[in-house]
Order: C-alpha cells, then sequence, then structure tokens
C-alpha cells in the first residue's frame, strides 16, 4: 500500500513538472512573466510589476535582417525576460512600401494578431521559418499557409487569418512609428546598434554584466 501511495505521489510530482513547463512554454511562467496582449497589437513579454529596463523590438515578418536578428538573439531576450531582467515589448511594423513584400508582410503581421498570447511565440518562430524567398521576388505568407501556421502553434484562427479581420488595424498602428528600418532595437529609449545582433553583447548592454553565449 505504501508503495502504491509513493507510486502516486511521484506520478503526481511529475505531472505537477510537467504543467509548469507547458504553462513556461505557452508564454506565461510560475514566476509573473507572462506574454501579453496591448490594445496596440503589440506583445509584452515581462513581469509588469518588475521595474527592469525596457527593449522594444521592432520587426517585420518579411525583413531578412529581421529573421537574422531573431535566429540569433529571440532565445537570450527571452530568457532574460523570464528571468525578470528585462521587459520585452514586440512590435510587429510593415516596412516595406514595394510589393510583393509589402502585402507579404501585412497578411502575416494581421494573422500575428489573431494568434492567442499563449500561441504567439511559436507562430512567430513558424513565420519567421517560412518567410518568402527570394526577398522582394517572392510572394507568400498566403492566408492559407498563415492559418496552418497558426494550426501548427497550436491555435484555430483559420477565419480571423484567411479574412485580414487586423489588417487596417495593424497599418493604422504601424502609421504611428515613425522608423526608418527594421529591425530596430530600443532599450530604455535607446536606439541599439550590432550589439543587438550578438547574445552576449546584447545581454551586457541589457544587465551590465558579462553575458552568456546561447
Amino acid at each position: 500500500m505504501m508503495k502504491r501511495l509513493m507510486a502516486v505521489a511521484a506520478a503526481c510530482v511529475a505531472i505537477a513538472v510537467l504543467g509548469v513547463l507547458a504553462f513556461a512554454r505557452s508564454g506565461a511562467s510560475s514566476d509573473g512573466v507572462t506574454l501579453t496582449r496591448q490594445a496596440d497589437g503589440s506583445m509584452v513579454l515581462a513581469d509588469l510589476g518588475s521595474d527592469a529596463p525596457v527593449l522594444d523590438v521592432y520587426e517585420d515578418f518579411d525583413c531578412p535582417v529581421c529573421k537574422d536578428m531573431h535566429a540569433k538573439v529571440d532565445a537570450t531576450i527571452q530568457r532574460l525576460a523570464r528571468e525578470g531582467r528585462v521587459k520585452v515589448v514586440f512590435h510587429t511594423v510593415t516596412i516595406f512600401r514595394d510589393e510583393p513584400m509589402r502585402s507579404n508582410s501585412i497578411r502575416a503581421a494581421a494573422a500575428a494578431r489573431c494568434v492567442p498570447a499563449a500561441n504567439w511565440l511559436a507562430f512567430r518562430d513558424a513565420v519567421y521559418a517560412m518567410q518568402p524567398a527570394p526577398h522582394g521576388v517572392a510572394s507568400g505568407f498566403t492566408v492559407e499557409e498563415l492559418a496552418g501556421a497558426a494550426r501548427k502553434a497550436g491555435a484555430s484562427v483559420d477565419s480571423c487569418v484567411t479574412s485580414q479581420t487586423h489588417a487596417e488595424a495593424h497599418l493604422a498602428e504601424t502609421a504611428k512609428v515613425p522608423l526608418q528600418g527594421t529591425p530596430t532595437v530600443v532599450l530604455d529609449g535607446q536606439v541599439l546598434g550590432g550589439e543587438a545582433f550578438d547574445p552576449a553583447a546584447l545581454e551586457r548592454v541589457i544587465t551590465g554584466g558579462d553575458g552568456i553565449q546561447v
């Protein structure tokens, strides 16, 4: 009987651990760090009650340089946010004026607004992975592809994605942001340069520490 109780207890502990991991991966963690959508469509990954520095990341899903930065430093940015050492604000914008890049960008950004916070980071990864190439030539991010990416991320929002419900709101918010290009990374009001592409350098400028290569 005692062995059975111990086995059940061990199983419950294992389930609890898995639950915590799943919760953390969904965009929130047990230490108060959450992923929250703001009224302007931006996504905030932070402990909203902390006084950590604020890192604003402006990105265009059709921007190859944004994809490169994402691959290099996103893991570091998310780790620092989950450790409570920075508040990250992801701003999805459309910077391109020419086609097909502009329409690609708008479709992807509008689709991202359909995806719940719990699935948004996974959707963002999927969108960068399927970025149309070659840049400036290829049309892509079709609404069918984007709806499929949302489902892959765990969100069934086909109707919202295919109807491009949030396209106008996305463009209206983008128009309010005076950007020269993307990616633009701003730490407490200061625009960063090359360090935004180097995980160790970015960690140093955020925390003042040595930085950890990941």
